[in-house]
């Protein structure tokens, strides 16, 4: 690698060759992932001790640039962002080359467990006699009794495989829903607001409008739900998002009531598939109050991967067949062999265990999290139960959120602010949506820093 150092700048030569690297890897020209000479090396090549080496690529990686691993040498960090097929633009078309980047989805993932997910996909290739025809329309058998034993020990569902669709992830379950519900005379979907902006747009592009229905600190206003003229709401009931509220007992109750008093339906989305680090016991699914009103949807999506596009529903008769006609419409099912893998996963304990090692990694980040908003950001707090990949961050009144969202973009941090998840103008308090799991914890403290400094320069 060639490094430009000079020996007679007052700068010291492990200062020279940190910010050397550091520039480089800040414009792109040391891309993520990049394997960087030994430190023995790159000193022979320049000249210095190996000992000037040897600390700079001590610092750097402690500032969260470079990661050191046995056998694997010294490499430049993979959660740095990198040039994807299709990128996720801001709303101006650009993405910026950013240092920290906490927008929720896309990269705000969890390392995905390959020696795990290769066990259980060998296991499943082994058994020669399944996986090689088309699959079964809703799913491949052992992978939907496995889930219902899942859902069932964790969540609490009720739901016997029979009553289980293995879907091509949420946004196709989402898809199923819509047409089967249009089908049966339906024509809006009531939402969360704030809520998810892409399941709005969605639910508009499969020709159904939708309702925003506020939210506030025990979850859906189930009042506000029944003033409207919508017979369908989709909920996240557990971990809002992104708000991060639970909904509460009082207001459960109301929102089964309401659709067992006028015949509707409530779509409940586990929006964060179980990953749940509070200290108190996560929620049951709403479903188990009234599985007969309730479609419950879930996904691998934040445990395991997006890019493995699995995920399930779990209906009641009234509206499977509808799924099932929308399915056999769209595709002829979905890959056998990951859903065989995936049922190997469950059955075999190591999903189990892939999670709750997911659960200490992201709670570790949280606290980090919490402890440099109480550090450096006086008067703002980290809402909602301690689960999934995100976290909101309300901000003091006095402050400007555009402000500091373009406040933070101009220091290397790239976050979206509360506005956005609205559906229209809002009076709430500014506030930060950070998806903080996926960074190192050096990382999370240092762009909460970052956006500390954007919110005292206004």
């Amino acid at each position: 690698m060639s490094v430009s150092v000079s020996r007679t700048s007052g700068e010291s030569l492990t200062s020279q060759i940190q910010k050397f690297i550091r520039e480089e890897i800040e414009t792109g020209i040391l891309r993520p992932g990049t394997r960087l000479p030994a430190s023995r090396r790159l000193a022979e090549d320049l000249s210095v001790a190996r000992s000037v080496v040897v600390d700079a690529y001590g610092q750097l990686t402690a500032e969260g640039y470079l990661e050191s691993r046995q056998g694997a040498g010294t490499r430049v960090v993979h959660h740095l962002p990198q040039q994807s097929v299709v990128p996720v633009l801001l709303d101006n078309g650009r993405e910026p080359a950013v240092r920290w980047d906490l927008r929720t989805g896309g990269a705000n993932t969890l390392p995905f467990p390959h020696t795990v997910w290769l066990t259980a996909y060998q296991r499943a290739l082994q058994d020669s006699g399944r996986g090689h025809d088309y699959p079964p329309l809703a799913g491949e058998a052992v992978l939907r009794g496995e889930l219902a034993r899942l859902l069932g020990r964790w969540h609490g569902v009720r739901a016997a495989p029979g009553k289980i669709v293995v879907v091509g992830g949420f946004a196709q379950g989402l898809g199923l829903l819509c047409t089967a519900l249009r089908e049966a005379g339906l024509e809006e979907v009531a939402v969360e607001d704030p809520g998810h902006p892409g399941q709005r747009r969605f639910i508009a592009d499969s020709g159904m409008r939708t309702v925003a229905v506020p939210v506030d600190e025990e979850g859906l206003d189930v009042g506000a739900l029944a003033a409207t003229s919508a017979r369908v709401v989709l909920v996240t009931p557990a971990h809002q998002f992104p708000l991060g509220v639970t909904l509460s007992e009082r207001r459960r109750q109301e929102l089964v009531e309401w659709a067992r008093d006028t015949d509707s339906w409530i779509v409940e989305d586990d929006y964060d598939g179980g990953l749940w680090y509070a200290r108190t016991p996560r929620p049951l699914a709403l479903q188990r109050l009234a599985p007969e009103r309730v479609v419950y949807a879930g996904t691998a999506s934040k445990l395991l991967g997006p890019g493995l596009r699995l995920g399930w529903l779990a209906a009641p008769d009234e509206l499977l067949d509808g799924i099932l006609h929308a399915k056999v419409r769209q595709d002829l099912g979905t890959e056998s062999f990951t859903q065989l893998a995936f049922a190997e996963l469950l059955r075999s304990g190591l999903f189990d265990r892939h999670v709750r090692r997911l659960a200490k990694t992201a709670s570790s980040r949280r606290e980090v999290l919490e402890d440099a908003v109480r550090r450096h950001l006086p008067g703002a707090e980290v809402l909602g139960a301690a689960a999934g990949l995100h976290a909101y961050v309300r901000l003091p009144r006095k402050v400007d959120e555009a402000a500091v969202v373009a406040g933070a973009l101009r220091r290397s941090v790239l976050v979206r602010g509360g506005a956005g998840f609205h559906s229209g103008p809002t009076r709430d308090a500014p506030a930060l949506v950070v998806g903080h799991a996926h960074l190192p914890r050096v990382g999370v403290a240092q762009a909460t820093e970052e956006i500390a400094a954007a919110v005292t320069a206004r």
